[in-house]
């Protein structure tokens, strides 16, 4: 009796393997990666710079990796001028963002349209200038000192919140984006902290949202 037990036990577990592996590898095969990319850019805040000091472009590349994990690498440039509470200030340089987001909820007819989350690492290195800075002169009188240009770096993280629909029959999409963010470091001069890091925007506090709305192309 015992052994017969065990000889059907043996068997059971030995086809729930067989099975498993099976469904396993039909997966591999019907997730398998395939070359497809969605580049976007961002008109909101490029339309929005031709009105204000802030010049703002930027976009993005995403990859489909699985069935709901996209890839995501945000490129831009940001140039703008910070005048508040005494300071002059002004940045121009480059940032870059990479990570990943999931699809919370997508089409089944097109997996692409949806709404999603995800989380990016992002540094900036840029030339800044402080034509003023606000320092407290003799007798308590206020006064200002300029600093000559210099290079710096900050590095933030931001979580990613957005949604993605299909202009119609087209390769187009609409791609819509908020950013909440949280700067983790920069390096200063003369231990002033930055008043602006390009593709965080103002950093007088470390918290900030930015927000997208772009046009996508997938191919």
């Amino acid at each position: 009796m015992n052994s017969r037990l065990i000889f059907s036990f043996f068997f059971s577990f030995m086809f729930l393997i067989a099975f498993a592996q099976k469904e396993q590898d039909s997966l591999k095969t019907k997730w398998k990666y395939e070359p497809n990319f969605m580049v976007g850019f961002d008109v909101l805040n490029a339309g929005i710079g031709i009105f204000s000091d802030r010049k703002l472009f930027q976009g993005f590349v995403s990859s489909r990796i699985s069935k709901n994990i996209h890839a995501v690498a945000d490129v831009g440039f940001e140039k703008n001028i910070y005048q508040k509470n005494g300071y002059d200030a002004t940045v121009d340089g480059p940032f870059l963002k990479l990570g990943a987001f999931y699809m919370l909820a997508n089409d089944k007819e097109n997996p692409l349209n949806g709404f999603y989350a995800g989380g990016k690492l992002a540094g900036s290195f840029y030339n800044q200038e402080y034509k003023a800075v606000p320092v407290r002169g003799y007798g308590g009188s206020e006064t200002s000192v300029a600093f000559p240009a210099s290079s710096q770096s900050s590095y933030w993280i931001e979580a990613t919140v957005g949604g993605r629909v299909q202009l119609f029959d087209s390769p187009f999409y609409i791609d819509v984006t908020a950013q909440p963010r949280y700067l983790l470091f920069s390096t200063t001069q003369d231990d002033i902290k930055p008043m602006i890091v390009p593709g965080f925007g103002k950093s007088s506090a470390k918290f900030n949202v930015g927000f997208s709305w772009n046009i996508a192309y997938s191919f």
